[in-house]
């Protein structure tokens, strides 16, 4: 529930607190004094549109502010989503509003969006007003009270479950029938592929092996010419490597002799002797085999131009063409193994189906027998909030299909005057008619709703006598599950209030300003007889000591069924 509510700059409202309570809490004032506008400013913590009209005169800005005593548990995953720490600390909304019609909103101290401000305030608030019918005229939100009435929240679930189940086996086979359709209008294109890789047989890294052979056989003549050279250099007859080795060692062995330090070059001279052994072998093979070939010259070229328009085709290295041969394969296995598990997804499916089926018969049983308790329950409230000729109605329009929400729509309708027709929850228009319809729907969902304050403005618009005292039951009757605020005119609806807060404007420094204070004993006695027509008046004051009186002595819950 909210602690307290804090409005700075709006309209008549230069800084005011308002501390509420558990249970009933009325506001009441003069008309003018700023009662409307702090709900109002509440609504700006609920995602309202900002109207920087109704900033106070030379301020830059507007403020609303709410604590909550704390972090309900339908909020919490809100929070979490946010990246909002849930420390078991109280809770608290802030919304700002500047001149120039920027807003800003905060939850915890953490900057949030307006629309995720509006999502959390739409979890703890519910505002009636003039403009508001707030989260009961959403489809959503009806659906899941008649749920809740119906105690299908359990079946409504086991529904979605089925619901998703199927939808994921028939986008399987969807999928499955649309590749086995693909791969059929393509299985001749595949299947020349297939072939085309297959003959040429291509192996990983056969190309740069042909190129280094094309190379070699294109210039076998040149080749051989350098090893020859290189053998001649190496171990010709004259000035070649191996005399000049020859030469060394003859002349190491001379300087050993007079020098033993020396002696590690020998083991350097034998290593350069292998080496140069070795590679003398390695040209004298080197030359042997370079051979010009124009035949296996022309076959080489042959297998490279083969290989050449695989890579343009279907890749740009061989290890890519091989790639596109296992998926063209994988898609021609298709052929042979979509119908079988066609088979089995189909049957999956219509399994899927059945449950469906049977999950949305018994869902949709629960909520027909949840639609007439509700329907009978809001009725029986009526006449006596004043609606003589209203008619409350649940509709559940069959779908086509179930889907997660169930085989049917949830619809409240009402009619609220005789010869009019019955007509959506939204559409109703007059402020107070639509306060007092949501109080006979909230005194009849009070077990099941857990939007934890409820907030009336214009209830008590057009109604009086014994209307007013009906009235003021309802909302004892719904104070006793939920906080209530109720700015009323009426005395019957004040007396019943756990809290009475009153709103006196008075002119400071030019400028109309508004307070609220929390009114006890002879002021809350003054109070209620300034709404009965004489605050000072002995016959106005008894009359309020005896509608306060009778308010201590009435319990609530009397006023009304609930389903």
């Amino acid at each position: 529930m909210i602690l307290d509510l804090r409005v700075r700059g709006v309209a008549t409202v230069e800084d005011v607190t308002v501390p509420l309570g558990p249970g009933l809490n009325v506001l009441t004032g003069e008309t003018g004094a700023g009662k409307s506008m702090l709900v109002d400013a509440l609504g700006l913590l609920l995602g309202a549109r900002a109207d920087v009209s109704a900033l106070r005169p030379g301020v830059g800005k507007a403020v609303v502010e709410a604590v909550f005593d704390e972090v309900p548990a339908l909020v919490v995953p809100i929070l979490l989503r946010l990246g909002i720490p849930c420390d078991g600390e109280p809770l608290i909304l802030k919304r700002e509003v500047s001149s120039e019609g920027r807003s800003r909103a905060w939850v915890q101290g953490s900057p949030v969006t307006i629309a995720a401000l509006a999502e959390v305030g739409g979890l703890l608030v519910d505002l009636h007003g003039q403009h508001e019918t707030q989260s009961l005229v959403r489809p959503a939100v009806q659906r899941t009270l008649l749920d809740a009435v119906a105690e299908a929240a359990p079946a409504a679930g086991g529904l979605a479950d089925a619901v998703h189940e199927r939808d994921r086996l028939a986008g399987d086979v969807a999928a499955l029938e649309a590749r086995q359709a693909e791969v059929g209008r393509r299985s001749d294109s595949l299947q020349h592929t297939l072939q085309e890789i297959d003959q040429a047989a291509p192996v990983p890294g056969e190309d740069s092996l042909l190129d280094l052979e094309a190379r070699q056989l294109g210039h076998a003549e040149a080749l051989r010419a350098h090893a020859a050279g290189l053998m001649e250099i190496l171990d010709g007859e004259d000035g070649s490597a191996s005399s000049a080795l020859a030469a060394a060692d003859r002349t190491v062995a001379a300087i050993e002799r007079l020098d033993p330090s020396v002696s590690p070059w020998r083991e350097i001279l034998d290593t350069v002797h292998a080496g140069m052994d070795e590679l003398v072998r390695a040209v004298t093979v080197y030359a042997a085999g370079m051979q010009e070939d124009p035949g296996r010259l022309a076959e080489v070229e042959q297998r490279r131009d083969a290989l050449d328009r695989l890579k343009r085709k279907y890749g740009a290295t061989l290890e890519q063409v091989l790639e596109t041969r296992s998926q063209v394969a994988e898609e021609l296995d298709l052929l042979h193994t979509a119908d079988l598990d066609l088979r089995r997804l189909r049957t999956s499916l219509a399994q899927a189906e059945e449950r469906v089926g049977e999950a949305a018969r018994t869902l949709s049983a629960l909520r027909s027998r949840g639609a007439s308790r509700l329907t009978r329950a809001v009725n029986n409230l009526l006449p006596g909030l004043g609606f003589v000729d209203g008619e409350f109605v649940v509709v559940l329009t069959p779908r086509d299909r179930p889907t997660v929400d169930g085989a049917e729509s949830v619809s409240f309708f009402v009619r609220l005057n005789v010869g009019h027709e019955l007509q959506p929850l939204h559409r109703v228009a007059s402020g107070g008619e639509v306060s007092r319809l949501m109080l006979a729907i909230k005194v009849a969902l009070a077990a099941h709703d857990e939007v934890p304050t409820l907030i009336f403005d214009e209830i008590d618009q057009g109604i009086g006598g014994e209307i007013a005292v009906r009235v003021a039951h309802a909302l004892a009757d719904v104070s006793c599950r939920h906080q209530v605020l109720v700015i009323t005119h009426l005395p019957p609806i004040a007396a019943r209030a756990h809290r009475h807060l009153v709103v006196v404007k008075n002119v400071v420094t030019g400028v109309a300003s508004s307070q609220v204070r929390v009114v006890e004993g002879d002021e809350r006695v003054t109070e209620m007889a300034r709404m009965l027509g004489d605050a000072r008046g002995a016959t106005a004051r008894r009359h309020a000591r005896t509608l306060l009186g009778e308010a201590v002595g009435r319990s609530p819950g009397q006023s009304g069924d609930r389903p």
